[in-house]
C-alpha cells in the first residue's frame, strides 16, 4: 500500500497552507510556521558484534516551540526520512495545539530496524543519539518519547545516557520510561485508549451504540492491542487485525467473524506486534492477505499502523458498510484518499485527534516526573478521558458550526493557537 512517491512533508504542508489561507495568516507567520525552526541531522558509529562497525543515521527535527517545550517521539524504522521526520514534529505540534497541552513538536529518529540488531547494538544506538543531541534536549527544552519499535528499555538507556552527561538525574527528560523509574501508569494504554475515547464520542454524534459496532484494525503493536481491548470492553466486535509479517516481509490480515481474543493472539505475538501466521491458523483464524483489513464487512476502521496506508488507489475497496475511520496512526490516508472517504461520506477522526492519546499521557508523564510525584492508573486514565473527550467536542463543535470536515476543524483548532502564541511572543 505503500506509495514511494509520496511525501508526507510535502502533504503536511499542503494541508498548513490551506488551513493558514482559512485564517487569512500573514506571510510572515505563514512562512514561519511552514517549516522546522531548528533540524539535526548526524551519523552514529557502532562496533557490531562481529567486530565490524555500521553506521546509522540519525535525525532530530523540532518544529515550533512557541506554547513551550518541544515533544515527540523517536522512530526506529529501517524506511525512515528526514522529510518524514519533519511532517511528523510538524503534525506534532498542530496535535499539541488541538488537545491544548503546554507544548510544541518534534520528532525524531534512526534508520535502523531492531528485528536485525543484538539487544546490545541497539542500548549502543540509543546511547549514541542521545550523545549527539544532549545539548539541545531537556525537560525544558525537547522531550523526546516512545514511538514505532522503541520500547521502554530504550527510553530508558536514553535517560541513563542523558543524566550521565550532565550529572544529575532528569526524570523529565524522556517519556515512555518503565513504570519504576519514572514511567507513568496507564503510559501503555494511553495511545490505544485515545483513540476508542474519541470512538465513543463520533459513535453519539452519529446515533450508534458501540454494542451493535464491529470494527476492522490495521496493526497489532501496542497501539491497536490497547484500542482493541477497550473497543471490546465498551461492547464493541473486532472482526481482523493485520500486521506485518517480519519473517515473510509482507502483511497478513488474521480474521474471526465472531470476534479476535486480543490475549490469546498476545500469546503468539511478539515485541513488535508480529503474528504468528502458522499458531494463528492453529487456532482457527483465517489468515488473508494484509490488505484486506480494509475490505471487511464492519462498521468501523482503524489504521493503526503507519503513514499512507489508504490510498486512492485501495480507498475503492473499502466495503460500502463502513461508517467512521479512526486514524489511530500519524498521516494513514492520502489527501486524494481523503476525497473518496468525505465523497463516501464516511465519518473520519483525523491523526491529529484520535491519536493524541500517547503526547497527552507523555505530557501528564512529564508533569509527574518533574514534581516527583506519581499518580494511579485510574487517575492518569481518568484524566486523559477528559482531555480527548473536550477536544473531540472542541472539534465538533467548530465543525458543524463552520461546515467543516473534521480534519479541517481539528487543523483550524491547532494551528491558530500555535500562531497566537508565536504572535504573542513577538516572534512574527
Amino acid at each position: 500500500m505503500n506509495d514511494k512517491a509520496f511525501n508526507f512533508y510535502g502533504m503536511a504542508q499542503d494541508q498548513f497552507d490551506r488551513i493558514a489561507d482559512m485564517l487569512d495568516l500573514d506571510s510572515g507567520t505563514r512562512e514561519f510556521m511552514r517549516q522546522p525552526v531548528r533540524e539535526y541531522q548526524f551519523s552514529i558509529p557502532v562496533r557490531l558484534d562481529n567486530g565490524s562497525t555500521r553506521v546509522f543515521r540519525g535525525f532530530r527535527v523540532q518544529h515550533n516551540d512557541a506554547r513551550g517545550p518541544c515533544k515527540g517521539g523517536i522512530r526506529f524504522h529501517p524506511q525512515e526520512t528526514i522529510d518524514k521526520v519533519r511532517a511528523l514534529a510538524m503534525n506534532m505540534t498542530w496535535q499539541c495545539g488541538v488537545v491544548d497541552v503546554p507544548l510544541g513538536g518534534s520528532r525524531g529518529g534512526v534508520i535502523c530496524d531492531p528485528h536485525d540488531l543484538s539487544i546490545r547494538v541497539q542500548e549502543l544506538i540509543c546511547r549514541g543519539w542521545v550523545r549527539q543531541l544532549a545539548r539541545v534536549l531537556g525537560p525544558l527544552a525537547d522531550i523526546p518519547e516512545i514511538d514505532i519499535m522503541t520500547t521502554p528499555q530504550h527510553m530508558l538507556w536514553m535517560l541513563d545516557e542523558y543524566e550521565n552527561i550532565h550529572g544529575g538525574r532528569y526524570p523529565g527528560f524522556i517519556t515512555g520510561k518503565p513504570v519504576g523509574q519514572g514511567g507513568s501508569l496507564g503510559r501503555r494504554e494511553a495511545p490505544g485508549f485515545g483513540i476508542i475515547y474519541a470512538l465513543r464520542e463520533a459513535l453519539k454524534r452519529i446515533n450508534l451504540s458501540p454494542r451493535n459496532t464491529t470494527a476492522s484494525v490495521q496493526g497489532f503493536g501496542n497501539v491497536g492491542q490497547h484500542a482493541i481491548r477497550l473497543y471490546n470492553q465498551i461492547g464493541g466486535t473486532v472482526k481482523c487485525v493485520s500486521c506485518w509479517d517480519q519473517y515473510d516481509q509482507i502483511s497478513y490480515a488474521y480474521i474471526r467473524k465472531e470476534g479476535i481474543k486480543p490475549d490469546e493472539l498476545l500469546k503468539i505475538t511478539d515485541d513488535f506486534g508480529g503474528i504468528s501466521k502458522d499458531r494463528a491458523q492453529d487456532l482457527g483464524y483465517e489468515v488473508r492477505p494484509g490488505e484486506e483489513w480494509l475490505e471487511q464487512e464492519v462498521d468501523i476502521l482503524i489504521p493503526a499502523a503507519l503513514e499512507y496506508q489508504i490510498t486512492k488507489e485501495n480507498a475503492p475497496g473499502i466495503n460500502p458498510m463502513v461508517k467512521i475511520i479512526a486514524e489511530g496512526a500519524r498521516g494513514p490516508v492520502t489527501p486524494e484518499a481523503d476525497r473518496i472517504i468525505s465523497e463516501r461520506n464516511i465519518f473520519l477522526i483525523p491523526d491529529t485527534l484520535a491519536n493524541a492519546g500517547g503526547v497527552i499521557c507523555s505530557y501528564f508523564e512529564q508533569v509527574q516526573s518533574n514534581s516527583n510525584y506519581y499518580w494511579t492508573t485510574d487517575e492518569v486514565l481518568g484524566k486523559l478521558d477528559v482531555r480527548m473527550t473536550t477536544a473531540f467536542q472542541d472539534v465538533s463543535e467548530l465543525a458543524l458550526k463552520k461546515s467543516l470536515n473534521m480534519r479541517d476543524a481539528a487543523h483550524l483548532i491547532g494551528i491558530s493557537r500555535v500562531a497566537q502564541a508565536c504572535r504573542d511572543r513577538g516572534w512574527v
